[in-house]
């Protein structure tokens, strides 16, 4: 079966540069189709589009960078014009990618004197009602009510998601997390420790465990391998200093995977992993470890939609417009990537469940046309072979499947060819 859904939410609350966003309309009922004992693993990530305007002021900022320095050595500092979004994917255990359950537009206005601010004040004592990083509560929020049954559903992110309130929300909501460890935050102590005792950390509590095994994964796309030495531990965790009463201690489990004699060309695999999934072997902290490694998946998402759909080439001149054209991006990109991954998981599924009627009827025209046709089986699979040998595909023997750069340029190509046969068919007076 292919699992397949589409969830795309933008809260018409939020604003950019001060324009209400769009919401976009979802695809029709065709394309819905949900398995009941599937665990989703929603994906969230943050990526920048990047704009070279005459006003960036209509379209807002993202960052300031360090460009160099002028001719007399002064420092020379850029203000980055451009648009933020944090999208939330959600994808099967099969690889599959259900559609956004959340994603969020904004842009900055302001950096001058932010650093100095930080400086002076203690992050972890300010709300996370007022920071920026509460786009991570929101967006777990939106994926949980528009998904539903939260207890199936799975949140993982990177280092940046590393926040205690975001580990309090997901207890609360009923839903599970996997996140990628940043802080060394504070423990409970063994009754034995001393109170000025390393204990009182997650790392050194870690680090007095003894490793549980190895594991073999692969890397990359050239056959190479590497070992993990594994091993985990039930740490009770406790808040921030300064948030410890408005937010009570959590029994997480920790995983820890290093790479066993790394080459010297590469950094070595390091992960430290927080969850609140229960760790109980070997078993289940490499299933950990293989989910945390589909993360992996948004950025291929993020992918498509800046070299694929080319984003950051649009010409738009407000943020408002802007907006608009990346939530119809993010439904093209999200279909481009959705029809490449449902033939690898389900290569045997009838056409039907990925391609739309008039896409199914331009292919088997152009197979018509040939004198040895290709099309032999009507499967997903075969039919996205064809498409990806419109957009320049060679379909050797040891080429690896097809991949969304092709299948984007394929589908180009095909809904030209679908223009120019109904462009054909029309019939003309005189």
């Amino acid at each position: 079966m292919i699992f397949c859904s589409w969830v795309i939410s933008v809260s018409p609350g939020d604003a950019v540069a001060g324009a209400a966003l769009p919401r976009p309309t979802p695809p029709p009922p065709r394309l819905t189709c949900v398995a009941e004992n599937t665990v989703r693993q929603i994906k969230s990530k943050l990526i920048q589009f990047i704009y070279s305007r005459e006003s960036p002021g209509k379209i807002g900022f993202t960052k300031t960078i360090n460009a160099g320095r002028y001719k007399a050595g002064q420092p020379n500092t850029r203000t980055l014009c451009g648009v933020l979004m944090h999208s939330s994917l959600a994808v099967t255990t099969s690889r599959t990618p259900l559609g956004l359950a959340a994603v969020k537009f904004w842009t900055r206005s302001k950096f001058k004197g932010t650093a100095a601010i930080k400086r002076l004040v203690n992050q972890t004592r300010v709300p996370i009602e007022t920071k920026e990083s509460y786009r991570w509560l929101e967006n777990l929020r939106q994926s949980i009510a528009l998904m539903g049954s939260p207890e199936r559903c799975v949140h993982v992110g990177d280092r940046e998601s590393d926040i205690y309130e975001l580990f309090c929300l997901a207890q609360v909501l009923g839903t599970r997390f996997l996140v990628r460890v940043q802080t060394n935050r504070l423990a409970e102590p063994p009754t034995e420790a001393a109170p000025t005792d390393a204990a009182h950390r997650v790392f050194s509590q870690l680090a007095a465990i003894p490793w549980s095994g190895r594991h073999q994964v692969a890397i990359g796309g050239d056959d190479e391998t590497a070992f993990l030495q594994i091993k985990f531990a039930s740490v009770k965790t406790l808040p921030p200093i300064g948030k410890q009463k408005r937010y009570a201690p959590q029994t997480l489990f920790y995983i820890h995977a290093l790479e066993v004699d790394p080459p010297s060309d590469r950094d070595p695999i390091d992960w430290r992993l927080v969850t609140n999934l229960p760790v109980d072997d070997l078993a289940a902290a490499v299933e950990k470890l293989d989910w945390y490694a589909m993360r992996w998946k948004i950025e291929v998402f993020h992918k498509v939609m800046k070299s694929g759909c080319r984003a950051e080439d649009a010409k738009l001149q407000t943020a408002e417009r802007l907006v608009k054209l990346l939530a119809l991006i993010t439904v093209v990109s999200w279909r481009i990537f959705w029809i490449t991954m449902s033939a690898r998981a389900q290569p045997l599924a009838k056409p039907e469940t990925v391609l739309t009627p008039a896409e199914i009827e331009t292919l088997d025209r152009i197979d018509a046309a040939r004198s040895r046709p290709r099309i032999m089986r009507r499967t997903v699979a075969t039919y996205l072979l064809q498409i990806a040998m419109l957009g320049g595909y060679l379909a050797r023997t040891r080429d690896p499947p097809p991949g969304n750069m092709v299948v984007w340029r394929g589908l180009t190509k095909l809904q030209d060819i679908a223009f120019g046969i109904a462009i054909g068919s029309t019939r003309r007076c005189g």
